[in-house]
């Protein structure tokens, strides 16, 4: 065992624990959800100790012994090694000071150890006056999660792009198939099954686009500002490098913030992103719906649609194979749109220079993105790219129907369209003969009105 201390006095730290005093206290002030800080956040923190240490050290703030020691301990967290060591809860108070600690004393005592030294010998290497130099968990945290978040944001998008052109491909195989159409689950007019298909990869389109515009805003950070914005105990060349070298390393464009004090109090960007992550998990949640419905049954539904099978659906009723990989996206929405509500609270809390909320927005922005990247991924490999048109049920809905009614309101009127219907459904004849027994159209007009296809475009494109 060894001993550490901090300004609340000393504490007993397993030898080979490569965490020290602040991350016990964590340890001991935390016990609360059991949830780890996600591991893109904790590599972000880990690019930005590197490049922070080896900025210090050219610049002569640090030894260039101990900044080497530094990068190199960081360079073997982010392959992967020291993982352990990262125990901190993700809920915690102090704004991400625990997370920003543990990562600290991680890599010091690391560093130490490459150095020849025993962990908490750091008089060689400190966690704060070294591998935290002209830095604050203010300005290293907010970026970070930035940065964690572009990294995520990009996998998602990808997912999104696979899954609009899996539904776009269902609209070409499914772009002669007719079917009713339904409004508020009542039967409305004809439309083609990949017509249907066709809205459903709109709205997928128009949710990877919206994401893919929203990294601008979160490439902007306030790395350099330390405690509230102003950079108070960090010098402009520290600032301009460090910015350059984290940019290097995270391999995507990002820019220091032309008003830093702006990036450190406020955290609406990530409300922003938490909303199109939302848009999304509703976009998902209400094809998945409409999945489902289509595909009820197989005999009492609307069975219109075969969803793939992918496993028994009940350990008490023999043959029932349910739909779960919509089941799952819904769970997955309902999960999203839950955590954008805790997001909102958390980024309007903040107060003045700070939000002390970001390690609750930091899990739940984080794991929302993991989440819809492998919801819709499944989506369309396990549900949607099986998908089967069941014509026969579609094509014996739409006959027995009266909804061709309403394509005769053009040429008749909707008062006399409706005294057709009515005396459709009391006779129990279809629409196209009651016309022709009323004699109100001619016979080839009737045919030509009520062609189920002509039925699915509007009128100047028969």
């Amino acid at each position: 065992m060894r001993w550490e201390k901090d300004l609340l006095g000393s504490k007993e730290i397993a030898d080979e624990a490569y965490y020290g005093i602040h991350t016990l206290r964590a340890l001991e002030n935390f016990p609360i959800s059991g949830y780890k800080v996600h591991p893109k956040l904790l590599e972000a923190l880990v690019v930005i100790k590197k490049a922070a240490a080896e900025v210090n050290g050219e610049l002569g703030h640090i030894p260039q012994e101990v900044a080497q020691a530094i990068a190199v301990a960081a360079e073997e967290v982010l392959a992967g090694g020291l993982r352990e060591a990262f125990v901190v809860d993700a809920l915690q108070g102090g704004a991400g000071t625990s997370t920003n600690m543990n990562v600290n004393e991680v890599l010091a005592n690391r560093a130490i150890e490459l150095l020849g030294g025993k962990k908490g010998d750091y008089e060689r290497v400190h966690p704060l006056n070294h591998v935290n130099k002209q830095q604050s968990t203010n300005d290293v945290y907010p970026t970070a999660l930035r940065m964690a978040a572009v990294w995520l944001l990009k996998p998602l998008s990808e997912a999104c792009a696979r899954l609009q052109q899996i539904f776009q491909d269902k609209e070409a195989e499914f772009a002669s198939v007719i079917k009713v159409g339904r409004t508020e689950l009542q039967d409305a007019v004809p439309i083609m099954l990949g017509q249907e298909f066709s809205a459903y990869a709109q709205a997928v389109a128009r949710d990877r686009w919206r994401l893919y515009k929203v990294e601008e805003r979160l490439r902007q950070v306030n790395l350099g500002g330390t405690a509230v914005g102003t950079g108070l105990a960090a010098d402009w060349q520290y600032i301009y490098r460090v910015n350059d070298r984290v940019r290097q390393y995270a391999k995507f464009g990002m820019a220091r913030a032309e008003n830093m004090i702006d990036i450190t109090q406020n955290a609406d960007v990530f409300v922003e992103v938490s909303g199109l992550l939302k848009a999304l998990a509703v976009n998902i949640g209400k094809i998945a719906n409409d999945l489902r419905l289509l595909a009820s049954g197989p005999r009492a539904g609307l069975a219109e649609i075969c969803l793939p099978e992918r496993q028994a659906g009940s350990s008490l009723m023999p043959g029932k194979v349910n739909p779960i990989i919509p089941e799952a996206v819904n769970q997955a929405s309902f999960h999203v749109i839950a955590s954008d509500t805790a997001i909102t609270l958390a980024a309007q809390a903040g107060q003045l220079e700070l939000n002390a909320f970001l390690p609750l927005i930091a899990h739940h922005l984080l794991s929302s993105i993991d989440i819809l990247t492998q919801s819709v991924t499944i989506f369309g490999s396990l549900c949607v790219a099986g998908i089967r048109a069941n014509q026969a049920v579609c094509r014996n809905n739409l006959e027995n129907s009266l909804i061709s009614v309403t394509a005769l309101v053009p040429y008749l009127g909707y008062d006399t369209a409706t005294a057709v219907v009515r005396q459709a459904t009391a006779s129990g004849r279809p629409v196209a003969a009651v016309v022709r027994d009323m004699q109100l159209l001619e016979p080839e007009e009737v045919d030509r009105i009520l062609d189920p296809h002509n039925m699915t475009m509007p009128l100047q494109r028969r």
